[in-house]
């Protein structure tokens, strides 16, 4: 389970805690989680090209590692499908053009509804990947390029990937405390 400090990892979601306490754990997560892809960004960008492809599947890979461990901090089960669905729908909120924007959150702000929308795992293929894909890359595409420049890569990629984990950061937090208050709204 969790612990205040926030150092110690589960898929289970955190249950019977105010979210007063889900917060401060979710801002202790995602400042470490900052800090390990600023680390990533910096350790990829300082070799140019060659370490520079090694960054899109590492921070990729931190940013849904984040994702999931703030589901879990604001008592969502990660274990659904539906949750992962989720999960997708704030990294698109997070990382797309505004038009793709205002679309994904008309879907987040009306999750609860939206979701009955998805009784089956196989609704999972229904996910447009190839949009999802190119929306990200766009999105991160040119600061991403001026990180393949060996040593001043290093300094990029730190302050991208810094800059890149505090808006997911915000943007799930923003996400999951909606969903809390309509979920304890219910009790």
């Amino acid at each position: 389970h969790y612990r205040a400090a926030g150092t110690t990892t589960t898929r289970f979601p955190l249950q019977d805690v105010c979210l007063e306490e889900r917060e401060k754990v979710a801002l202790l997560k995602l400042n470490r989680y900052k800090k390990i892809a600023a680390a990533e960004g910096a350790g990829t960008g300082a070799g140019g090209i060659l370490l520079g492809l090694a960054d899109f599947p590492l921070l990729l890979s931190i940013k849904m590692k984040f994702l999931f461990d703030i589901a879990s901090i604001y008592g969502f089960n990660v274990r659904d499908y539906r949750e992962r669905l989720y999960i997708l729908h704030l990294f698109q909120l997070a990382f797309s053009s505004r038009l793709k924007r205002r679309e994904v959150y008309k879907i987040i702000a009306n999750w609860e509804v939206r979701v009955l929308d998805y009784p089956e795992e196989r609704f999972l293929k229904r996910m447009d990947w190839r949009s999802f894909q190119l929306e990200y890359r766009d999105h991160i595409d040119l600061i991403k390029m001026m990180q393949m420049v060996p040593g001043f890569g290093a300094i990029v990629g730190s302050i991208a990937n810094y800059h890149f984990l505090d808006v997911l950061g915000e943007v799930a937090m923003n996400g999951y405390r909606l969903r809390w208050f309509e979920k304890n709204e219910e009790k």
